[in-house]
């Protein structure tokens, strides 16, 4: 077939040219796709017209469905990580937008909303002794102390109120607590200063009962406790988030991330004590209902916590996966399953996926579906736009997406499967005979010995362990010359599927990272090239992060050996 398929309108002469580079872009039908074409032709009124050639029908064939499945493929690549995101995170510079987003995220600090209930709760101390000490004998110098300090108080309320106008503009009308401070603040700057005002030059009140009364008026100030609660939690859920986008628009302000216009990700929606620094799920049921309302479906990726479905209409799915773990594959390939159906059921239909911190476990699972549409090029691209798109650079560079490496390789074993129709590789079994360790010098005793190992077959399931020090089912020898442990592995039982290999330590010196462990990782039998698996550092989940790298040195790496 030619690069740029030509057919004509055969009745009306008219020849007509698909741009579309066919052999480049090689699109593969699925069986279904060429039933519901006739090698006849039809006019608008669905008369036969005409019959076209077998190769002109495939050349029409495959423009339609490719525009018609990759359309947002083309853009997606058009716009790069550029893609219009719906939370609208400012650009750096000198506009209003970015200066607003700034103050907000002063005003909402932790550390600023802390110290503003201490300010709350000193005022509060400063009326109650006011009021415990006010008599006509009171010295004037105390009367004068406390005026002054109503002062200081109600100027740093008011200033505090304006920096929060600012930042949040209309959005600040969205919060009846806001409104509430608004007229208590006010109310009381005005009361401080009429109580200054109405004093003589000698300091003498000369209305006492106004001043009584006024300083009565100022036990308002007491409910400012209750909504500088709501500041406190915000200032709490913005610390917790650190670094990851987040959506504020229209009075919403959730740890969520729009990773496509119908892919979110989030952390999770929370309730009780936890609601206080992370999502609270009210908030995200309203959102959901209001941005998406009956065309979302949320996807808990959670085994160690749930909650009350029906705050989402119970469009909810589970797939338990343990924190800095991996899915299976047969998960992964239910999830894009699933998100399938949900999706082509309705053109608006989105999905929201989440685990705790939305992150790791929700990245692996929003990669899987990224691959599974052909958005990017391959499972790398996929992890490095997750990633770019999770972090809010404006707030800080730490990054934010699919950290731990065998969540990473997780994701490029299922770009296999993909390739491979979705079809789940056959069951491979092999023997784990043998484990090197390179790298050992300056990591606990340096030869290995304080080491042991855990094998689990699929999640919870242990099915071997070995002591190092004492031989306790293998057999040891430190080679000092080439800094490695080699350490043959006796009565092990053969390995099927997803297997986690943990290395634990007692000596105090070696960093305890996930899983409460120096090191450990996934991988899949399925996937095991040469009977060899070597993982580097930072191939290996816990010494991937540089903070550890003064133990684990470039050096370090495991070879598994099979049979």
């Amino acid at each position: 077939m030619k690069k740029y398929e030509r057919f004509e309108d055969e009745q009306n002469g008219i020849e007509v040219v698909a741009t579309l580079p066919i052999d480049a872009a090689e699109v593969q039908l699925p069986p279904k796709m060429g039933q519901g074409y006739s090698r006849a032709r039809r006019d608008i009124n669905g008369t036969v017209t005409s019959a076209t050639s077998q190769e002109q029908v495939d050349a029409l064939e495959n423009a339609t469905y490719f525009f018609y499945d990759h359309e947002e493929r083309l853009n997606f690549l058009s716009d790069g990580e550029d893609l219009e995101d719906p939370s609208q995170p400012p650009t750096p510079g000198f506009s209003n937008k970015y200066i607003s987003w700034r103050l907000r995220r002063l005003i909402q600090h932790l550390f600023f909303r802390l110290l503003t209930l201490i300010v709350i709760l000193s005022d509060i101390c400063l009326l109650i002794a006011d009021l415990a000490t006010a008599s006509p004998m009171r010295p004037l110098g105390s009367t004068l102390t406390f005026e002054t300090l109503n002062i200081i108080f109600s100027s740093f309320f008011l200033f505090e109120i304006t920096l929060r106008i600012l930042a949040l503009q209309k959005q600040f009308l969205y919060h009846w607590y806001n409104i509430v401070d608004l007229v208590i603040i006010v109310v009381t700057f005005i009361l401080a200063v009429v109580e200054s005002v109405i004093r003589t030059d000698h300091g003498y009140l000369t209305t006492a009962r106004v001043i009584v009364l006024l300083r009565l008026l100022r036990v308002i100030r007491l409910s400012r406790l209750i909504t500088e609660k709501k500041h406190v939690e915000a200032g709490a859920r913005l610390m917790v988030s650190q670094n990851k986008r987040r959506y504020q628009q229209d009075g919403f302000d959730l740890d969520l991330t729009y990773v496509t216009d119908k892919v979110i990700a989030m952390s999770f929606p929370s309730s009780g004590r936890m609601s206080f620094y992370r999502n609270p799920i009210r908030e995200v049921a309203k959102f959901l209902d209001t941005k998406h309302k009956n065309h979302y479906k949320v996807y808990n990726t959670c085994s160690e916590r749930s909650y009350d479905e029906t705050f989402f209409h119970n469009r909810v799915e589970r797939f338990l996966i343990d924190d800095h773990n991996v899915p299976t594959l047969k998960d992964m390939v239910g999830f894009v399953e699933d998100a399938e159906q949900w999706m082509i059921a309705h053109p608006v239909n989105v999905i929201a996926v989440h685990c705790k911190g939305g992150k790791g476990r929700t990245g692996t699972l929003v990669c899987v579906w990224l691959i599974r549409k052909g958005l990017l090029a391959n499972s790398k691209a996929c992890l490095d736009y997750f990633g770019r798109r999770r972090t809010d650079s404006n707030v800080g560079h730490k990054f934010q997406g699919v950290e731990t490496p065998s969540q990473c390789r997780f994701v490029e074993y299922f770009e296999k499967v993909h390739a491979n129709g979705l079809q789940l590789p056959k069951p491979v079994t092999l023997s784990l005979c043998g484990i090197n360790i390179n790298g050992l010098m300056g990591v606990g005793r340096g030869d290995g010995s304080d080491f042991s190992v855990e094998i689990d077959q699929g999640r919870r399931n242990t099915v071997f362990t070995a002591t190092f020090g004492t031989q306790q089912n293998c057999e040891t020898v430190y080679n000092t010359e080439r800094d490695c442990l080699e350490v043959k592995l006796l009565n092990c039982p053969p390995l099927t599927g997803e297997i986690r290999v943990l290395f634990r330590c007692t000596s105090r010196k070696v960093p305890i990272g996930y899983e409460r462990v120096p090191f450990y990782c996934w991988f899949h039998t399925a996937f095991i090239e040469g009977y060899r698996l070597v993982l580097k550092r930072e191939d290996l989940d816990n010494p991937h992060k540089p903070k550890t790298w003064k133990v684990f040195r470039e050096a370090f790496q495991v070879e598994f050996l099979f049979s």
